[in-house]
């Protein structure tokens, strides 16, 4: 017995499943859980000292690759000051500083633990604003798993949301609206139902929790569009695409402007820390200045803060964007080329990639028993080769600085070789 079996078999007695997310089961892929000691750089070094090349990169925080100098040695700089305070500190306003630096038509920032956490409060601070009650959300995309966000479409546009966990209540979702993505009349009509209604449209401008689909700019303006003629707010969770498309996420990338944006993963360096950011006069809904009540004990916590201002100042200073595009394109054409026999496509924008399983084009994929079991085949080789791939067929892939160069040519010498 390996040495992560042998702490799966004891996380099993101690943890639902032997995980604290569900992803990290592997059951997608028809693998057990693999228990990591260290990452360095593009690499993964698990228990058993076995070493891979990572392309889940925590699913998307380490832009910079794993542990790099600039967050690292902030973090041993603060971490003899203070581990939490409780109380105001500079590190949170200077975080604030830098994100709203990189997001200029926005002017005020409330930091929290976690992208679900940022979802929910953005919520909560739109029909505060509003006076507005429905949220518009679209099939497919994943913002978090508060329960009013854990629903699935009813059967046809006017019908209200069902629940689509257990322990989630039909009223908990009464208010959650949910459309295609894709479909601009069906979006359309479920405004003009509930027309005065709805307090905003949540949408990811780049879905990535479900498989990669990468929009026209022309269909995320024409939403907009739409959700502003009914006086709804647009919020853009860009928990995945902040700082990873642009040095101003996907609103840079589209040259377009929400109302609220949600953010996370790579703010935080790593650890965890999560922020919503809109104009003044909607986050002054938020308490103490409004009556829209939100709190968090660790909320700008000094470690986090510190990793996040470390990595901002490091993207803005030295942006890598364009060399990771590059980078990227080239890596998902070879990698497209791999896997082509299999009758998969490799999308891709900036430095996000997507091993594409799916029966069409439509969103959200439709992936079936044999399309699963094959990507799970080829994950399972990958990593038996040193290539930790997404842990999903619906998961996103992603490249760091630290990928340039040898660790993808050894990448694609390692895929060529164990899928031929």
């Amino acid at each position: 017995m390996t040495h992560s079996e042998q702490w799966y078999q004891r996380a099993l007695k101690v943890t639902p499943g032997g995980v604290h997310s569900p992803v990290r089961s592997l059951k997608n892929v028809d693998a057990q859980p693999i228990f990591f000691s260290y990452g360095d750089g593009a690499y993964l070094h698990d228990v058993d000292g076995k070493s891979y090349v990572d392309f889940c990169l925590s699913f998307g925080p380490h832009i910079l690759g794993h542990c790099p100098e600039v967050v690292t040695r902030a973090l041993r700089e603060q971490v003899g000051k203070a581990l939490s305070f409780g109380a105001c500190h500079p590190l949170e306003v200077e975080l604030s500083e830098r994100i709203l630096q990189s997001y200029p038509f926005l002017q005020k920032v409330r930091l929290v633990n976690s992208g679900t956490e940022a979802v929910m409060t953005a919520i909560r601070t739109a029909r505060a604003f509003t006076r507005k009650s429905k949220i518009i959300k679209f099939d497919g995309c994943y913002h978090g798993h508060s329960d009013s966000l854990l629903s699935k479409a009813g059967s046809g546009v006017a019908a209200l949301n069902e629940a689509s966990s257990l322990g989630v209540t039909p009223s908990q979702v009464s208010d959650t609206l949910t459309a295609t993505f894709d479909d601009l009349s069906e979006f359309e009509a479920l405004l003009e139902k509930w027309k005065g209604d709805v307090a905003a449209v949540l949408l990811e401008p780049v879905p990535a929790n479900n498989g990669l689909h990468v929009p026209r700019r022309k269909h995320l303006q024409a939403m907009m569009e739409l959700a502003h003629r009914h006086q709804a707010l647009v919020i853009f969770d860009e928990v995945i695409t902040g700082f990873r498309l642009s040095l101003s996420g996907a609103s840079g990338y589209f040259d377009l402007t929400p109302d609220l944006v949600t953010l996370g993963k790579i703010i935080g360096g790593g650890l965890p820390l999560a922020a919503v950011a809109g104009r003044t006069e909607i986050l002054d809904q938020l308490a103490p200045l409004g009556g829209a009540y939100q709190a968090g004990t660790l909320s700008g916590n000094p470690l986090a803060t510190a990793a996040g201002c470390a990595i901002l100042t490091e993207l803005a200073q030295n942006p890598p964007y364009q060399k990771l595009e590059l980078a990227t394109q080239d890596f998902a054409d070879e990698l497209e080329r791999l896997v082509q026999k299999f009758d998969m496509r490799v999308p891709r924008i900036a430095s996000m990639f997507w091993l594409q399983a799916s029966e069409g084009e439509a969103f959200p994929p439709q992936i079936g028993d044999a399309q699963r079991a094959l990507y799970g085949k080829i994950f399972r080789k990958a990593l038996k080769v040193g290539v930790y791939l997404p842990p999903s067929p619906y998961e996103v892939g992603f490249l760091s600085t630290a990928h340039l160069g040898r660790p993808l040519e050894q990448t694609l010498e390692k895929l060529e070789s164990c899928l031929k």
